[in-house]
């Protein structure tokens, strides 16, 4: 295994250009997890922790530029007021050390229906901005997952930063595990009321082969909210309301058996947690 540890931004996309096999590495959580169970043996390694650019976020606008190797800990500390719902699951990521190294872009490269940005993401409406020698482009958050741990990244591309839209209405996000820290999610549910475009997105982690949305019951909610002029007067929710959600939510999971939950609780517990956050964002978004 041959290790690449380019100095700047343009020397990793050349080394990534000449070795597309070679496997990015900056925080190193996922990878070095991968390679020590030798679940992955890379035939080169491109070190990261060099190029400064991918730890820098800043707010242009209504979005935020989140660099690729910005750590969770820094999302949590900075970041709740503009991307509640993202500083809310990465507190749920592992350890402070863990939370420490590890960052969004790590998360969307591995791709694991696991991870914890990725309803949080969805729920959002981010885009993943990936750069090759051949030049930039943005991937919607919802073409990004193409398969279990695979994306739509092309082999010479890097991810440089994640735009995620600025919070213009309340955000939540939680998850299932079989611990209270250092566990991967059994399931997870991220959800984002957005006022400004009467519009509701939803994220459910480690509930499908990729991360999904519940799109029915998105539907679902934006048909209810504006037949009823919900949006306006900002009236409490109907509890039938509040529960078709989350069957509908439940509905839209394609879960496995296995050895952190099986598929019967996996639905039940995202149809808990929609109905539980739908409350939650809208007694927010109500009294805001």
């Amino acid at each position: 295994m041959e290790f690449l540890r380019p100095a700047s931004w343009e020397e990793a996309l050349a080394a990534k250009a000449e070795h597309p096999s070679a496997l990015p590495i900056a925080g190193g959580t996922d990878v070095m997890v991968e390679i020590n169970f030798d679940h992955r043996r890379p035939e080169y390694l491109l070190d990261l922790n060099r190029i400064g650019l991918l730890r820098e976020w800043r707010t242009e606008g209504d979005v935020v530029r989140l660099g690729a190797s910005v750590p969770y800990t820094q999302i949590m500390e900075q970041m709740r007021a503009p991307l509640p719902g993202l500083a809310l699951a990465s507190h749920t990521v592992a350890s402070p050390q863990i939370r420490n190294r590890g960052s969004v872009g790590g998360n969307l490269g591995c791709a694991s229906p696991a991870g914890d940005s990725h309803p949080a993401l969805l729920a959002a409406g981010a885009e993943v901005e990936a750069e090759s020698v051949r030049g930039a482009r943005l991937i919607p958050i919802d073409a990004f997952y193409t398969g279990v741990k695979r994306n739509a990244l092309a082999p010479d591309e890097l991810i440089k930063t994640i735009r995620v839209p600025v919070a213009d209405g309340p955000q939540q996000f939680s998850k299932v595990g079989t611990r209270n820290a250092m566990v991967i999610a059994v399931c997870a549910f991220g959800l984002a009321l957005h006022p400004r475009t009467r519009s509701v997105r939803t994220g459910i982690g480690s509930a499908a082969p990729t991360p999904v949305r519940a799109r029915a019951a998105e539907e679902f909610l934006e048909a209810a909210l504006e037949e009823e002029g919900l949006w306006d007067s900002r009236a409490a929710l109907a509890p039938s309301l509040a529960e078709r959600f989350g069957e509908l939510a439940a509905a839209s999971c394609n879960p496995i058996d296995d050895v952190r939950g099986t598929a019967r609780y996996r639905r039940h517990a995202v149809g808990v947690m929609a109905r539980r956050q739908l409350l939650w964002t809208w007694e927010e978004y109500r009294t805001s």
